[in-house]
């Protein structure tokens, strides 16, 4: 994925969310996409700008590819 299509994931994933699960869908997403994120050819912080979040959600993205490797995302 490009860092454009990441951004655009990135925002439905956050625009779909309820309303006090936003932040847990931006650490998801991390998760889910820890892969794309690191093969993308861009950062972190791009991929936030092209989605149209705050920067400062920059670093609960981080947390999700920190915590990928930890766990398994599982329907809920």
């Amino acid at each position: 994925m490009r860092p454009e299509e990441l951004g655009r994931t990135l925002r439905k994933m956050y625009d779909d969310a309820l309303p006090n699960e936003k932040a847990t869908m931006v650490h998801l997403f991390g998760i889910r996409y820890v892969k794309e994120i690191r093969d993308c050819g861009g950062s972190v912080n791009e991929i936030i700008r092209l989605s149209g979040l705050y920067k400062s959600y920059e670093t609960e993205v981080r947390k999700g590819v920190n915590l990928a490797r930890y766990v398994v995302p599982r329907a809920g």
